[in-house]
């Protein structure tokens, strides 16, 4: 996809993200982890909240299960949204522990369910930025 076909908004990487980002684009779901306690975190952090170290950055599964959902169905903005809906966002908690937002992509509405199995998917949007989402998968 180039550069101005992506016409929502994206997220700007920060010196705290960027490493989130940088794994997305190259296909592979990055999390920082304390290396004190072993708990996985997301969204970045400058120090983990327990030890107050700063956290290190490991490839996780992607794997997870959903946690929470709802279905959009009326786009704000609409004139952004409009041809998306309905749409389904969902917290996931990972396999690792922590949760982390996204698009639910592959299933209807009202075929979601508590504790689905899903797994990341990776969106390239523009050149630098590939946004995740999560498709359910047998589990």
């Amino acid at each position: 996809m180039s550069d101005t076909a992506y016409a929502k908004p994206l997220p700007v990487p920060d010196p705290e993200s960027t490493p989130f980002w940088d794994g997305m684009r190259e296909g592979r779901l990055m999390l920082q982890r304390c290396a004190s306690t072993g708990e996985h975190l997301f969204p970045p952090v400058t120090f983990c909240p327990g030890s107050l170290e700063r956290p290190e950055w490991v490839e996780v599964s992607g794997k997870g299960k959903v946690f929470s959902w709802i279905v959009v169905r009326h786009p704000v903005p609409r004139d952004i949204y409009a041809d998306d809906v309905p749409y389904i966002v969902a917290l996931v908690t990972l396999d690792e522990g922590c949760r982390m937002t996204g698009n639910i992509v592959g299933v209807a509405p009202e075929n979601m369910r508590a504790d689905m199995p899903v797994q990341i998917v990776f969106n390239r949007a523009t050149a630098e930025i590939t946004l995740p989402a999560f498709r359910p998968v047998e589990g």
